[in-house]
């Protein structure tokens, strides 16, 4: 994502400024604009954005089902039953943090990570959290209980 994010940007940001300098028309100021835009919000917004989501992201784990509860504009509930659970995955870091996923990822999400609206075609997970070596445990404890 990120070569893709300097190149946009580059491009839309020496555009807009190519076009102040040389006097052109209004019409090709305007016209920059949305892509200037854009390209910051791939170089630097989105990061911004991520940590937003995941401060209003919270996970719980019940005797029947794992939730997920996300949203930044509005509230999304992601709910599973613990009992048709097919597949489930943890990645862990070095210092205890990881991902838990629920089913493998398809196709456009796994090729383009990062891109805005790829979140639809997600699996569920449980993204950085701390020990999640434990959590993994109890769920699979909680899993293993519920059949």
């Amino acid at each position: 994502m990120a070569p893709f994010a300097l190149m946009w940007g580059g491009f839309a940001f020496f555009w807009e400024w190519q076009v102040l300098q040389s006097g052109a028309p209004v019409f090709f100021a305007l016209w920059g604009i949305p892509f200037v835009l854009v390209g910051a919000y791939l170089i630097v917004g989105r990061f911004f954005v991520e940590a937003k989501q995941r401060e209003r992201t919270y996970y719980g784990v019940t005797n029947e089902r794992v939730l997920i509860l996300s949203g930044l504009l509005k509230r999304k509930v992601k709910s599973l039953s613990l009992r048709s659970l097919s597949e489930l995955s943890l990645v862990d870091g070095p210092k205890g943090e990881g991902s838990i996923s629920f089913g493998s990822t398809p196709f456009p999400a796994w090729a383009f990570p990062g891109w805005p609206g790829m979140e639809a075609y997600t699996t569920p997970r449980f993204d950085l959290i701390e020990d999640a070596k434990s959590v993994y445990d109890v769920i699979r404890a909680a899993q293993r209980a519920a059949t």
